[in-house]
């Protein structure tokens, strides 16, 4: 890197030159580029030194549509000269030569972003190097690099005009693009795992040699997908499912090349022979199907076993075929004869995995049992015993050199174990849940686990660390296989999908924002600046709504942050958590205030009065506190819920009744000025983890563990509506601030959206995980939180659906060239997105393009791989197959009028 502190101190000197400048400079010089086509920037900016090119420029001005009179009178005409006098100097500068997004350039990167990030102008400056990669060629490297920091800074890019830039060979990783427009767009070699495109345009895009962590979703299966296995060409991935069926993938294209049935209970294993030519299949049916991959039929039956056959695997040779079934036997098939050669017996409880050493003279098996098993395979004999978990083993696997078995099981832990001693090398931990699958690459250097957490970890073997997360399952993920070249890693989960990862495109966890555990608790601040979340991770964090940005981090409980509030001028937060204890957080300086002990056991829920002089606080002691705000003292102590936890409280908005949900599955309204219960509200027949009033204090809700919604009638006492369509827990219910919605978060893992006067469900966020645990609306009611057991908050925009009228003039200009009228090409309302994750904070990237429009142009991933199909599986919109889908049904209409012609025509 040919980088010296001089051009360090140039490139600070040219962006120091912008603050002089009029903010709206850039936008204008970037329109009267586009609207002269101008592809020589500076070439057109040098000509405007001349008097009389000075005045045709400002006539230019003049003419701006969008400029409005006061931008005009503010415009200044040397202010052109800066920015010709920045990009001259920019132009030769290394800023313009070299990729600023690699390692090397880490430490300069930084003092970049430390000098710039709080300065306007230099942050218009970027994007205006940004928008100038779609003008002028010459630019197009410190347009990238300009992206990049932007992204790096967490500066709000969603909303933006970004048509026809040119970024190259950069890293734009966790980019929020939400709602941009990048039609024409041209990115090569750029890092895109987990960018924010919903909503966005992309028309006529040309994305090549793209880096994205998430290859493909592959989704055929209407059942969990229990195991999956590629063939040894790397070419075809095959996976068994409950649903009775193993289906065979293209790995390439991701389209289904073959489906075999036979199977009349679920499919629990899959296994390719090592000549690619059969494929075993072993299943709850008791029995193991052999196939013939070239004629795809089924070559034989093999039956021999008296219980589910939970894991198959061939030896390297493919002459023997093992079987772990639940009937606690291991037998040993000749693939040639379809016979039994060997029957292993040993262990106590199921079999649930089995694995051949790469040279077949050794196989490990794992039960209900603590311990692993080693058998010799020529003598039948055990070998040895591996202690070390403490739980149940869920799955073994072999390095590809023998010297090292991987592992899962159910006290959560990975274990790396030495072959050849039996001793234990390695311990990994991470998981939060049942380790179900492990799988080395070819090289074993790294190790996947997968588990009942709904996560992917990636293990670096020789150090024990991890290397990265991948989350994107929303469910259980149960299989786990890498290609043969260790390039991709396929996913088989409970929610019926297969994911296939890039696994050379892996980022490690330092530096980030977000939370390392479940997020218990979501809070806006009434002046909707901030966004509150207490996690199991011990911490809070306050966070910029707009960009994501980490405010402040909060640091000091010593277990679970289960509740944040903010007190209602926004000063102040409050947090309650299993360690028993409240604390008071300064939210300005983002420091601790004060701890109020008062509970003997968890702290489940804080709340301030709407008049802010009271806060309240629901335990696990069984009692409520009521706190008085300014002298931070107790001001009384209720003791309630006939000894039961008490799960939620809440405030009515003219802070004269508190309500109150419990373990007993009532709810009861205390009247603040006697400090007694008014009323019990029965109708739930469970916990009552929720209660909320609306902002106009007639109605009250309550969310539960029997899966139910209750709305109160606050007057009457009685109930008005019982809403019914979550699946699991409600764990979260708030009302908008107009009282007209309510929202409920649940253990279903989705958002809904309730309209109270109906009763009737409006609209279904789905995009957590895992666990939605809280939801919180901002005061405006156009913005929802939500704060999930998979470890992310989103921020969902859920304002009402706007109109194609809306959208710009280069989309109506693309949308015209169909010849079918718009209206019966999709419905309206479709073609802005609404009720979309406009902003996602996680540890972990996850690349999302839910209603994204996309119209021709290509997208290749740097092994040349089309990943359409990937922005379909996230929910984009592709406007060719909605035109065909609209011909074809045209066609059908213009058939079915021409028969009943044909039907009514009678000759006389």
């Amino acid at each position: 890197m040919n980088y010296t502190n001089e051009q360090q101190g140039d490139l600070d000197k040219v962006f120091a030159e912008a603050k002089d400048v009029d903010e709206y400079i850039f936008d204008v010089i970037i329109e009267i580029f586009r609207k002269n086509k101008i592809s020589d920037s500076l070439g057109y900016l040098f000509m405007y030194e001349n008097q009389k090119n000075q005045e045709q420029f400002m006539l230019q001005v003049e003419n701006l549509s969008f400029f409005d009179k006061q931008k005009k009178l503010n415009f200044k005409s040397n202010h052109v000269k800066i920015i010709t006098n920045i990009l001259k100097q920019i132009k030769d500068h290394d800023f313009n030569k070299n990729n600023y997004s690699s390692k090397e350039y880490q430490e300069i990167k930084q003092d970049i972003i430390e000098k710039i990030a709080k300065n306007k102008n230099d942050i218009l400056l970027l994007k205006f190097l940004v928008s100038l990669t779609a003008i002028d060629s010459q630019f197009i490297v410190c347009g990238s690099n300009s992206f990049h920091l932007l992204v790096k800074m967490k500066i709000d890019l969603s909303n933006q005009f970004f048509q026809d830039i040119k970024i190259q060979n950069t890293s734009i990783m966790r980019a929020n693009l939400v709602r941009c427009n990048l039609s024409g767009s041209m990115f090569e070699n750029v890092n895109i795992s987990g960018i924010n495109l919903n909503g966005s345009q992309l028309f006529n895009c040309k994305w090549k040699n793209i880096q994205i962590q998430e290859l493909n979703k592959l989704e055929g299966h209407s059942k969990a997908v229990r195991s999956i296995s590629f063939s040894p060409d790397g070419t075809t991935l095959a996976s068994g499912s409950e649903d009775k069926s193993i289906q065979l993938w293209d790995v390439r294209t991701g389209q289904l090349k073959a489906k075999f049935d036979g199977h009349n209970k679920w499919v629990s294993s899959v296994c390719f022979s090592s000549d690619g030519a059969t494929l075993a299949s072993g299943s709850w049916d008791n029995s193991i199907y052999l196939w013939d991959i070239k004629t795809r039929q089924k070559k034989a039956k093999l039956n021999g076993h008296t219980h589910y056959v939970q894991s198959i695997c061939f030896s390297s040779d493919g002459s023997t075929l093992a079987s772990g079934s639940w009937d606690n036997s291991i037998l040993f098939w000749d693939v040639k004869t379809k016979k039994i050669k060997a029957k292993l017996d040993g262990q106590t409880h199921y079999i649930q995995s089995i694995c051949f050493s790469p040279d077949s003279s050794t196989l490990a098996s794992t039960s209900r049992d603590d311990y692993i098993c080693l058998w010799n395979v020529n003598t039948r004999q055990q070998k040895a015993r591996l202690y070390g978990h403490t739980k149940g083993i869920l799955k073994v696997c072999f390095s590809n050199d023998g010297t090292t078995l991987a592992s899962g099981s159910s006290d959560c832990s990975i274990r790396l174990w030495d072959v050849n001693t039996g001793l234990q090398k390695l311990q990994l931990d991470g998981h939060q849940n049942s380790v179900i699958s492990v799988c080395f690459t070819f090289d074993g250097t790294t190790l996947a686990s997968s588990s009942l957490d709904f996560s992917i970890h990636l293990w670096d073997v020789n150090t024990g660390q991890q290397k990265c997360k991948l989350d994107g399952h929303t469910s259980y993920v149960l299989a786990l296989c890498f290609s043969p070249d260790g390039s991709i890693l396929a996913s088989g989960s409970a929610d019926n999908s297969i994911n296939l990862w890039d696994t050379r495109i892996c980022y490690s966890k330092n530096n980030l924002d977000g939370h390392s555990d479940q997020v218990q608790s979501v809070c806006f601040s009434p002046n909707g600046t901030i966004l509150a979340s207490g996690s199991t991770d011990q911490s809070i964090s306050l966070w910029d709504i707009k960009t994501g940005q980490q405010k402040a981090k909060l640091d000091g409980h010593s277990n679970t942050v289960q509740s944040v509030c903010f007190s209602p001028d926004s000063t102040l937060l409050a947090s309650g958590s299993a360690d028993n204890s409240i604390r008071l957080w300064d939210v300005k300086i983002g420091q601790y205030k004060s701890k109020l002990d008062g509970h003997s056991n968890t702290v489940y829920s804080v709340c301030f009065s709407p008049d802010s002089t009271l806060l309240a606080s629901g335990s696990a002691d069984n009692s409520i506190c009521l706190w008085d705000v300014k002298t931070e003292q107790q001001q009384a102590k209720l003791e309630c819920h006939n000894s039961n936890t008490v799960y939620s409280v809440c405030f009515s908005p003219d802070s004269t009744i508190l309500a109150s949900g419990s373990e007993n599955n009532s709810i009861s309204l205390w009247d603040l000025k006697t400090g007694q219960q008014k009323t019990i509200l029965e109708g739930h027949n469970n916990k009552v983890y929720s209660v909320c009033f609306s902002p106009d204090g007639t109605t009250l809700a309550s969310g539960s563990v029997d899966n139910y919604i209750i709305l109160w009638d606050i007057k009457k006492g009685q109930q008005k509506a019982k809403l019914d369509d979550h699946s699991n827990i409600v764990y979260s219910v708030i009302f908008s601030p107009d009282s007209t919605t309510l929202v409920s978060g649940s253990a279903d893992n989705s958002i809904r959206l309730w309209n109270i006067k109906t009763g009737q469900q409006k609209a279904k966020l789905d995009g957590h995980c895992n666990t939605v645990y809280s939801v919180s609306y901002s005061s405006d009611g156009i913005t929802l939180a939500s704060g999930s057991a998979d470890m992310s908050i989103r921020i969902w925009d859920v304002k009402k659906v706007k109109q194609i009228e809306s959208v710009d003039e280069c989309q109506k200009d693309i949308l015209t060239q169909f010849k079918t009228p718009l209206s019966q090409i999709y419905p309206l309302p479709k073609i802005v997105s609404t009720n979309i994750t406009i902003l996602r904070i996680s540890q972990t990237p996850l690349f999302q393009a839910q209603d994204a429009i996309i119209q021709q142009g290509e997208f290749l991933n740097y092994q040349g791989r089309d990943i359409r199909s990937l922005f379909k599986s996230k929910g984009s919109f592709f406007m060719e197959s909605q035109l065909q889908l609209s011909e074809n049904g045209e066609k059908k209409s213009q058939i079915e009028q021409s028969q009943k012609r044909n039907d009514n025509f009678t000759i006389s």
